[in-house]
């Protein structure tokens, strides 16, 4: 059964605010099985946080009216990416825990980020990326250089620099690694004989 999200959904999720789904500043809509983020954007402009942990979601979509959000909680969600965020100019804080943003979508979903200046707090623990690369920590601190925290660690000036040094090195290892990715999961693709 996919649940979608509607304004009753909202409006039942948003009792605390006495329902007035357009003023909502926080809505939580975690552990749904919900399917797709949709709607929400036009009918909650004033968004600060929104809580989608928990849910089935693929794709990270339909956030460009949220203009004011600054934290989106997407843990334990189907998140092959990061991208269309590049209209949620205050995100100051993303949590993408256990998803499967892997080596072949990390250096696009590093650059959607990069332009997120107010980024302060990253959460991608439990990510194939992060889990199947040593170089995943380093490489994130090098591109994104307004971050203070990566996975609840706090970002040191000489971790920095460190990451900073080996990011030439990092992004050539990347690419060679997300180029194996993407044949690997060619390879595993059903033939389509159409």
């Amino acid at each position: 059964l996919m649940v979608r999200i509607t304004r009753s959904l909202i409006k039942r999720k948003a009792e605390h605010n006495e329902g007035i789904v357009p003023d909502l500043e926080e809505i939580s809509l975690h552990q749904l099985e919900i399917e797709r983020i949709e709607c929400i954007g036009t009918l909650c402009r004033r968004l600060k946080i929104l809580l989608l942990q928990n849910n089935i979601i693929p794709k990270m979509e339909n956030l460009s009216h949220l203009k004011d959000l600054e934290y989106l909680n997407l843990a334990l969600n189907n998140i092959s990416k990061v991208e269309g965020l590049d209209k949620c100019e205050f995100l100051n804080k993303l949590d993408l825990t256990v998803n499967f943003v892997d080596v072949d979508a990390l250096e696009e979903s590093m650059d959607n980020l990069a332009s997120r200046i107010h980024l302060r707090d990253l959460y991608m623990m439990g990510n194939p990326a992060q889990v199947d690369w040593p170089g995943f920590k380093n490489y994130v601190v090098a591109r994104l250089p307004q971050l203070k925290f990566v996975d609840g660690e706090p970002i040191t000036r000489g971790v920095r620099i460190v990451a900073e040094q080996q990011l030439p090195k990092l992004s050539v290892e990347l690419r060679g690694l997300a180029a194996a990715k993407a044949a690997e999961k060619k390879a595993k693709a059903p033939v389509d004989y159409r």
